[in-house]
């Protein structure tokens, strides 16, 4: 299939570009390079041996969508990434995030139609959960957010289904992401964010690199067993096998789906921490700080449902995340941006 990944020049794009491309399918990727490289789209050729044709547009704008329709022969299915996703910054910003982000989808789903393409993977999150105490997730769950940014996934979501609904054919995927970490084991590609980063594992890396000069973990009195946070860790090469996995899905099957990506597994703040130690050997001397607002104590996927359907299954380890993570910050300390 020819697949365009809108914000595919990003950290879970480009890894999905390269899973793609390794399964036999044809990329191209539109995005505005708000918070990505185009960098990233030079490294994923040099993994797979095979251009991706970029065009330089933002999805709430239709015509440059149909620049991207336009752009050689038919696209056969959208992975939509694009978005604006700090959470922080949602909470301080609400009206740009429920604007950029809704009207995404919207001009995709109308340029989408347009051009007869019929299949959408759409990239969520485990956000739509907010604060379900009952562990693990399964997709059938309640939902509900604790700000805007999860509220235009969950929004996001329902316009997809009942797009679908509406539509006999129409075919859509919703993958509720958990905790994406690592990167491409070549170390050409991974997570690369502006500033001091919000995700625990870019935040490791850059202080064991000497880039940040303090580490505080947020919190120690939650109840969990060592008082900090627990997550599904999944490695980003997981996730974006996931994806191929859930196009072949979209490809046969009509209406709307949702699935989990993650391992199953909690892994509290400090086991993180630990492991990452242990891969790499290092020691990492941190603090403890007070709880950051908005954080719950425990949260991690039940899977099943995407192994059972989609035939996917997390494969790597705490210790490939942790190995893969430093791998990409030795060989490129200053991100994409090193080679610019």
């Amino acid at each position: 299939m020819r697949v365009l990944l809108t914000g595919g020049a990003g950290y879970i794009g480009s890894h999905t570009a390269v899973s793609l491309l390794e399964a036999g399918h044809d990329v191209i990727v539109l995005d505005n390079l708000s918070n990505s490289s185009p960098e990233s789209l030079r490294r994923v050729q040099r993994i797979t041996g095979h251009e991706v044709p970029l065009i330089i547009g933002d999805c709430t704008r239709q015509e440059d969508l149909e620049k991207a329709f336009q752009c050689g022969s038919r696209i056969d299915a959208v992975i939509h990434f694009a978005g604006l996703k700090a959470v922080g910054e949602s909470v301080s910003m609400p009206l740009d995030y429920y604007s950029n982000n809704l009207d995404a989808t919207f001009s995709l789903l109308r340029v989408m139609k347009k051009n007869g393409c019929g299949a959408i993977v759409f990239s969520s999150s485990a956000t739509v959960y907010g604060t379900n105490e009952t562990m693990p997730l399964r997709e059938d769950f309640p939902t509900g957010c604790t700000n805007p940014y999860g509220w235009t996934k969950w929004m996001n979501e329902r316009v997809l289904t009942d797009c679908a609904h509406a539509d006999p054919e129409l075919r859509v995927v919703i993958l509720r992401y958990f905790n994406p970490v690592g990167a491409h084991p070549s170390g050409e590609i991974g997570e690369d964010p502006n500033g001091i980063p919000n995700n625990l594992m870019p935040y490791v890396c850059q202080f064991a690199s000497g880039k940040l000069k303090t580490f505080t973990v947020n919190g120690n009195d939650y109840p969990t067993r060592d008082g900090t946070c627990i997550r599904d860790f999944i490695h980003v090469c997981d996730l974006a096998e996931g994806h191929v996995s859930a196009l072949a899905y979209a490809a046969e099957h009509r209406g709307a789906e949702v699935f989990n990506l993650g391992t199953g597994n909690g892994y509290s703040v400090l086991e993180i921490v630990h492991a990452f130690e242990k891969a790499n050997g290092l020691e990492l001397p941190f603090r403890f700080g007070p709880r950051r607002a908005g954080d719950i104590a425990v949260c991690y996927a039940n899977p099943e449902k995407a192994e059972r359907v989609l035939h996917w299954h997390a494969k790597r380890g705490l210790e490939e995340m942790c190995r893969d993570a430093w791998h990409w910050q030795t060989k490129n300390p200053n991100g994409f941006r090193g080679a610019q």
